[in-house]
């Protein structure tokens, strides 16, 4: 049996209020769950941005940690005699590991790519078997001094209130002004500091006392060391990730988003994935804009979903007939610093800051459902369906709402990914946008840094090859225009089936063709 300092009474003659030490103890069991959650949401928040598909690596982060739980859980049958120094000890490795679980996801990430599914699942078991280790042992010295069925209830109150209170901080407060790896090592902390706490309730039953205040002062050095250094670790991780210098890095609650430059000029990435590269974005949004712009002779109001950075919107621009164009980005971080921040305005041409542009940052899908207005020509640029949430904007239910929110005479275009890398993938957008009655007409333009890029123009009426074009645009021209409506052999049409809300086969095959490469 753990040995008692003289104090601590059978549990028949406690009274049922509650001691301090028991207090202070389920205070610990707050900060515990909170932490354990924290480092579950991180570990799957991680495999999010550097894997894709949010809702496989979150499912299979949270399966994994839960049954590490329930491994920590069984082996705590195990732990005996002194329960309280088994504790912090389990504490501090909890700290140093959890706490340095996003920083070393991100080294790994950029140095050893190949190792990384690897190490995050191995440090997502290891965390959460310490994590389910701590609540038992928690359990069993509390059962000293409190009845079994207030203690069940006590335990599991500030339980779930710790993980509550997480659940709400992580993506509201700690990632957007923290960014993960503070979030981590602040977490780190409080679990060395509840291991601190635990070496002073219990420092009259302790052996060893000495060498336990030691570990605490070493582990809390550590970490405290790492979060001063935090922003050299991330970019020491991002710089060899992203290859060129980073300008401009920010975490909102929906994204990391990264702005590089080197010899070639600035590029953008959100979630490791590159969207633009100065040297030859006119390409993109020239092919993304003009040919539905340009058909539909004079446009007037031109909506576009998506493209938060504004290159789009700064095409648009071009047509005098336009007199407004309402720009709906989800992402309020991404419109804020395109319009604000001199260096990265001046790439969109400070088109956020015209008088004719509207910004609203909401979910399209919802603003497609909720508004009623029409528009000439809407803009559809998306990132590429690499996740669930991404993939219902490339459903029949988004074009059909798409459809509704089209003037009688207007186009609609979409971005749509290789039809050369993706072939299946590009020709499934095409025939989900047919499927809810509208024409289309697809095409490509060759982008160096993607490769070949394939866009889609929707409408009620055929398109029509324009007569003229713009002035001043550096890679589209009235000849060359009908090129990019030719398919080679190997990016023709090919059998496809609808994408939908109820299955979502595009995320599927999208991740399997790009996944080849």
């Amino acid at each position: 049996m753990p040995s008692r300092p003289p104090t601590l009474a059978p549990a028949a003659t406690v009274p049922t209020g509650a001691r301090p030490i028991d207090i202070a103890l389920l205070a610990s069991v707050f900060v515990v769950a909170a932490c354990g959650l924290l480092y579950e949401l991180a570990a799957g928040a991680l495999a999010s941005y550097l894997l894709g598909d949010s809702v496989l690596q979150f499912s299979t982060i949270i399966g994994t940690y839960l049954f590490a739980m329930g491994v920590g859980s069984w082996l705590s049958r195990y732990f005996e005699r002194q329960l309280p120094a088994h504790f912090l000890r389990i504490e501090l490795l909890v700290a140093l590991m959890g706490g340095a679980l996003p920083a070393t996801l991100f080294l790994a990430n950029a140095y050893t790519p190949g190792a990384f599914r690897f190490l995050l699942y191995g440090m997502v078991f290891m965390v959460g078997t310490l994590v389910g280790l701590e609540i038992p042992l928690v359990m069993r010295i509390l059962k000293r001094n409190v009845a079994l069925k207030d203690l069940v209830s006590q335990v599991l109150t500030f339980d779930y209130l710790g993980a509550l209170a997480v659940s709400l901080a992580f993506p509201l407060l700690l990632v957007p002004q923290l960014g993960l790896i503070r979030t981590g090592l602040l977490f780190g902390l409080m679990n060395a500091l509840v291991a601190l706490w635990a070496v002073w309730l219990f420092r009259h039953e302790l052996r060893r006392l000495k060498a336990h205040v030691a570990a605490c002062a070493m582990v809390l050095g550590i970490l405290l060391a790492a979060l001063a250094g935090a922003e050299h670790i991330t970019s020491f991780a991002e710089d060899k990730f992203y290859q060129d210098r980073i300008v401009f890095s920010t975490a909102s609650p929906y994204q990391r988003i990264v702005v590089t430059q080197g010899r070639t000029g600035h590029r953008l990435f959100l979630n490791g994935n590159l969207q633009f590269a100065e040297r030859d974005e006119y390409r993109y949004h020239e092919a993304l804009v003009h040919p539905a712009m340009a058909a539909h002779g004079a446009p007037q109001r031109v909506a576009v979903l998506g493209g938060g950075d504004g290159m789009a919107v700064r095409e648009i621009l071009k047509y005098p007939s336009v007199e407004s164009v309402t720009l709906v980005e989800l992402d309020p971080a991404m419109t804020r610093i395109f319009s604000d921040n001199p260096m990265l305005a001046k790439l969109n041409g400070h088109a956020l800051q015209n008088p004719k542009v509207k910004i609203v940052n909401t979910d399209a899908f919802g603003w497609l459902q909720e508004g009623t207005d029409t528009f000439d020509v809407i803009v559809v640029d998306f990132p590429d369906p690499t996740n669930f949430s991404i993939g219902k904007l490339y459903t029949n239910s988004f074009y059909a709402l798409l459809d509704k929110r089209l003037a009688a005479s207007g186009y609609a275009v979409v971005q749509t990914t290789s039809p050369l890398v993706a072939r299946q993938s590009f020709w499934t957008v095409v025939q989900t946008i047919e499927s809810v009655g509208l024409r289309t007409a697809p095409y490509h333009a060759h982008v160096p840094s993607f490769g070949e890029w394939g866009f889609v123009i929707a409408s009620r009426r055929p398109w029509r090859l324009p007569e003229a074009l713009p002035a001043g645009l550096q890679f589209l021209s009235a000849g060359t225009l009908p090129l990019l409506f030719d398919f080679p052999l190997d990016m023709a049409r090919l059998p496809t089936e609808v994408n939908r809300l109820s299955n979502q086969a595009l995320v599927h095959t999208y991740e399997r063709e790009w996944g080849k490469h």
